[in-house]
């Protein structure tokens, strides 16, 4: 968790660090101001487009990097197969499958050791992905349970989800700090003495909190597609192996779940819960309770 965080600290800072390199240049070769000067509402837009397209690309472009560095990886040689075990050759085995029927290169696929039940899938593009799996979940499920996660992290592959996700995190978070600031000037213009044209106290103190209260209501915007693009992937693994086979593994799944009291917390980073979430829970959950998800599958008509 340590080694975790700090690849996070790191990682982010080193986008930072890029990101003002990138608007020094601008601003040193095309003479124009990229800023988050508060008079000027087209410097605020360019400064906010710039730096979240920046921050969230950059992002996706180390996802892989973040992850190999984050997780004691393994990665799964194609000339070493027979080394595999027979779920762990039905991981690659799944993967190469699929990759070969969507015309689409080979993805990484990786096992890494640890008790959490977690499987995943990221990269910039469909060419440049990978699919990781955890020993616990290798460990607690059987064939056709690993085959459905399999498939599950592979159509968010297929329909380009993590690419998706950062257009629509850039596109929010540009909003968010350009309305943060305009509205921070109006209430400044407002109340401020301040006549020497500088930034005052009331301009910060706004404009931060604003960035909180506005990025907490955006974020209700992007969890919304998250579980949406959730309710996508079951949709593809049930056209696969037909609905009523999704529907009678999550109702298994659920019921493995509340079985293994001891274990709940390994499984929490699936992001599975079988407890009904409040409203307000509900709004900023990246992924749909099981029992929504069995009843969509079961309301799906394909």
């Amino acid at each position: 968790m340590i080694k975790r965080i700090f690849l996070f600290l790191v990682t982010n800072l080193a986008v930072i660090v890029l990101i003002w390199i990138i608007i020094a240049l601008l601003e040193h070769f095309f003479w124009f101001r990229i800023s988050w000067y508060w008079q000027n509402y087209t410097s605020i837009f360019i400064y906010a487009i710039i730096v979240w397209f920046a921050w969230a690309f950059i992002s996706l472009l180390l996802s892989k990097w973040s992850a190999k560095r984050a997780y004691n990886i393994d990665i799964i040689n194609p000339n070493d197969l027979s080394d595999l075990s027979p779920k762990e050759r039905l991981v690659y085995d799944i993967v190469f499958d699929l990759s070969q029927k969507n015309s689409i290169k080979m993805p990484e696929v990786w096992t890494y050791k640890s008790a959490e039940a977690n499987a995943f899938a990221t990269g910039a593009t469909k060419n440049r992905s990978l699919v990781a799996v955890s020993s616990g979940l290798l460990d607690i499920m059987n064939e056709k349970e690993i085959k459905w996660v399999i498939w599950h992290e592979m159509s968010h592959i297929f329909s380009w989800d993590m690419v998706t996700m950062v257009l629509l995190q850039w596109v929010i978070n540009t909003f968010v700090i350009f309305l943060s600031r305009v509205i921070a000037n109006i209430v400044d213009s407002y109340f401020s003495k301040d006549d020497n044209w500088g930034i005052s106290w009331i301009y910060y103190t706004t404009s931060i909190v604003l960035d909180l209260v506005l990025w907490m209501l955006a974020s209700t915007i992007v969890m919304w597609f998250s579980r949406y693009r959730e309710f996508k992937a079951d949709e593809w693994s049930a056209r696969l192996v037909w609905k009523e086979n999704m529907i009678s593994w999550l109702e298994a799944l659920k019921t493995m779940i509340n079985k293994a009291s001891d274990d709940k917390s390994k499984l929490a980073t699936m992001k599975i819960s079988t407890k009904r979430k409040s409203w307000l829970m509900a709004l900023f959950s990246s992924h749909p309770d099981l029992d929504d998800r069995i009843e969509h599958l079961r309301n799906y008509i394909y």
